[in-house]
């Protein structure tokens, strides 16, 4: 392929990455309008947020070994088919059920797609360093667009209907496909690579249950019966999900094939990948909600606020990207995460103090941190498999996003409110309906109650940012373990022809 046809082919994909990423933050600031327009239930709103990326989870196991039987760039395609339909279905939805069945939608076409953008820069990409900036840029684009979601989403609801943080992405996803027709590489297919439909299903069902338990569990006032039922259909089915992948290594190419995690290199790039999405959903969550319901931020403002780490992120991707051949995968990776760490200390000192301008300073040293460790973490985990299991690695990284920011959205929103209602002390009367609700508590107008509010939220908002730090200091650590010997000046690749 040529320079421009490579280069367009990476943006192209870095196009749908963006879309997939957005669409994983974007309601954070679009709920309430939604709840209102919609009246949504509780229960509703829940699964408005999370059909999405469960959905996606469950199937992106299973979609790498469809892009390795049919062909990356085709399966990207029907992807960005889906991605669009199910946008159009979200943008006008008439009902509740409607917008979740779409946002489950778009989970289906986010997850047929996601995989086959890691393969496709590989293919496309036969130079090394070359390969290497590609994948800092794709990284750069999926943490740069789970930090703008609250923006966007801003910024559309302050001057159109909430079908707009929806719509954007239909003209996107015209101008993907007709650009991957006309530059795209060839669809290279393999129709000896069996897709293992039972193996998918087991995958589906056991993530998705694993999902569903970690977030009851998390809850407040938990469901026990549910979050048991969950917990039980996630680790029978994971485990014969496990044996099976066992018994087909020997014979044919499994779904997954756990022997690859033995490899320092890669399982290193999946600790990486996962704590990264789990500090960036951690601290957008809380940050956002903090200043919009204590500080009276608009839903623009607090977007701008967590945008820090979006504008941090981008300049020490690309520079990891272009550097990782000569700095290792020790340093960007293990000293990424430890810098990040560090800057999320900054919050929580930011928290105790009340200061806006430390929490920002904070934020731009964890952005810049996590953006060199996610551009480096691709690269990681893609060039240490052999090249016929690239799917599978794509898949497994994928996940690792995924699992990481449903862990932090779920453990990190759950503290939040356990911390609140244990803290707070309120009128008598009030107890009932704000006692778990600071949403409610803090927007009721009545002054000692959103006072007494405000007090519990800080303190709630301390031990978030406090937990999020001290994730990420174990997650530089194990890092720094595993990666030990990816040095300056060693070779950061098993398979550096990976192409």
């Amino acid at each position: 392929m040529s320079p421009w046809q490579r280069w367009t082919v990476l943006g192209i994909v870095s196009s749908a990455l963006l879309l997939i990423a957005l669409d994983n933050t974007i309601l954070y600031t679009a709920l309430p309008t939604l709840t209102r327009e919609l009246g949504a239930s509780s229960s509703q709103q829940l699964w408005m947020i999370n059909a999405y990326p469960l959905l996606m989870t469950g199937l992106l196991l299973g979609s790498g070994s469809l892009g390795d039987r049919f062909g990356h760039k085709r399966v990207f395609q029907v992807g960005l088919l889906i991605f669009g339909a199910a946008s159009l279905t979200a943008a006008f939805a008439p009902t509740s059920e409607v917008l979740i069945l779409a946002r489950a939608l778009l989970g289906v076409g986010a997850a047929t797609m996601m995989p086959a953008t890691l393969a496709l820069i590989r293919l496309s990409f036969s130079a090394e360093r070359e390969r290497n900036v590609a994948m800092g840029i794709w990284a750069a684009t999926a943490t740069v667009g789970m930090a703008l979601g609250p923006i966007v989403s801003g910024v559309l609801l302050e001057h159109y209907w909430w079908g707009s943080v929806f719509l954007i992405n239909v003209p996107i996803v015209v101008l993907a496909s007709a650009l991957m027709l006309v530059v795209g590489p060839p669809n290279i297919t393999n129709p000896a690579r069996r897709w293992d439909a039972i193996s998918s299903a087991q995958a589906l069902v056991g993530m998705a249950a694993a999902v569903l338990a970690i977030k009851t569990w998390a809850e407040v006032d938990a469901n026990r019966i549910m979050a048991a039922a969950a917990t039980v259909v996630a680790v029978v089915t994971l485990t014969i999900f496990a044996r099976r992948q066992q018994r087909l290594v020997t014979y044919t190419e499994p779904l997954v094939d756990f022997s690859i995690f033995r490899n320092r290199g890669f399982s290193g790039g999946v600790v990486a990948a996962g704590v990264s999405v789990f500090a960036i959903v951690g601290l957008q969550l809380i940050i956002t909600q903090r200043y919009q319901l204590v500080e009276g931020f608009s839903p623009l403002q607090s977007g701008l606020v967590v945008s820090a780490l979006a504008v941090a992120s981008l300049p020490f991707a690309l520079f990891a990207g272009a550097m990782l051949h000569r700095v290792g995968l020790l340093v960007l990776i293990g000293g990424g995460i430890i810098a990040a760490a560090i800057g999320s200390v900054v919050t929580v000192i930011a928290a105790t103090q009340d200061s806006l301008v430390l929490l920002v300073v904070g934020m731009v040293v964890v952005g810049a941190g996590l953006g060199a460790s996610m551009s480096a973490a691709p690269a990681a985990i893609m060039g240490n498999v052999p090249p016929r299991r690239a799917g599978m690695a794509a898949s497994l990284e994928e996940v690792s996003y995924e699992f990481g920011g449903l862990v932090g959205v779920a453990t990190m929103g759950s503290l939040l409110t356990l911390v609140y209602s244990r803290a707070v002390q309120l009128p008598e009367g009030a107890q009932q309906w704000a006692g778990q609700a600071p949403a409610a508590a803090l927007t009721s107008g009545d002054p000692q109650v959103v006072a007494a509010a405000a007090e519990s939220f800080d303190a709630a908002f301390l031990a978030v940012l406090t937990a999020v730090a001290a994730v990420m200091v174990i997650g530089g650590v194990v890092s720094t373990v595993l990666l030990r010997r990816y040095t300056p000046g060693t070779q950061s690749q098993l398979y550096p022809n990976n192409h």
